[in-house]
């Protein structure tokens, strides 16, 4: 199968065409904001089927789907922190919850940013071993067993306002590692918010809006790697049909997610990555998959 690099930069999704890559958006979709890593599935449905890898270019580039649909979902939380803290801070009102929630969300961004910008070179290079089944494979098993240790430890009392500034600096170093693919940013979060004993779908709810300025910058940043890139017409257009299918269906997962949490515990999600993951193993030992 190619190897496709344009200047460096892993773009195999550009030989995909509109069909794949629209089906490969319902799948980012779908796993971007569940805790089963959209990376593994992003790998996993390709190799099954044949396709060329899309690429990790691809992958952080879709994540604007998802950013899209966080903040259509959660209109009213990010309106509140946004300009409900511009408010308190012109009226020097520091306590506000608006201006805490939103000095915690810069807190646990911090260490993703200066992770990411370390790693960069080394995770979105052409060919790079950090997207290979096997890394992903154990990543799987291992996020699956930590959240299934977090279902348990966790009393699901706490709500996102009663978290503290350690707390969220907490959920942020959790997040960084969600740069490994297979980790899943959404359940490397909601795993270290569920340790801190908040609710499940408060965990989710602070996951989520933990993510926007994360999946923005990871996104745009990429956005901006393709245009040095100089990749052709076609190729913008392809990308365009991916973030439109990927932006619906995310949307509908954030909706069936919440009013799932609010019911059900996170086990199905631990089973699910555990089953992933051993599954992705054992294809990489018997299989041949790469």
């Amino acid at each position: 199968m190619a190897d496709v690099c344009t200047q460096g930069v892993d773009t195999g999704f550009v030989a995909l065409g509109y069909a794949k890559i629209a089906i490969l958006g319902v799948v980012q979709g779908l796993t971007e904001l569940l805790p089963v890593s959209s990376t593994a599935h992003m790998r996993l449905v390709p190799a099954l089927l044949g396709w060329q890898d899309p690429g990790s270019a691809f992958s952080a580039t879709m994540q604007l789907a998802a950013l899209a649909a966080i903040v259509s979902y959660f209109w009213s939380d990010v309106r509140y922190v946004t300009f409900g803290s511009l408010d308190a801070i012109r009226q020097r009102d520091w306590r506000s919850p608006a201006v805490r929630l939103a000095i915690a969300i810069v807190i646990a961004t911090v260490p993703i940013v200066i992770a990411g910008l370390l790693l960069s070179s080394s995770l979105n290079a052409c060919g790079t071993s950090f997207r290979s089944l096997w890394v992903i494979g154990i990543a799987c098993l291992v996020m699956g067993l930590l959240l299934a240790i977090a279902e348990l430890y966790s009393r699901h009392r706490k709500d996102i306002e009663q978290m503290t500034l350690i707390d969220a600096l907490f959920v942020g170093i959790t997040q960084v590692g969600a740069l490994v693919p297979g980790v899943s940013r959404s359940g490397s979060t909601l795993t270290g918010a569920l340790f801190l004993g908040l609710k499940r779908e408060e965990a989710a709810r602070f996951s989520f809006l933990l993510g926007l300025p994360a999946i923005a910058l990871a996104g745009l940043k990429e956005l901006f790697t393709l245009y040095k890139a100089h990749i052709p017409m076609e190729a913008w257009s392809v990308l365009l049909v991916g973030l439109i299918v990927g932006s619906i269906s995310s949307f509908i997962t954030i909706w069936g997610l919440m009013r799932f949490l609010e019911r059900f515990s996170t086990w199905p999600f631990v089973i699910y990555r555990i089953v992933l993951g051993a599954v992705i193993i054992f294809g990489v030992l018997t299989m041949g998959w790469a």
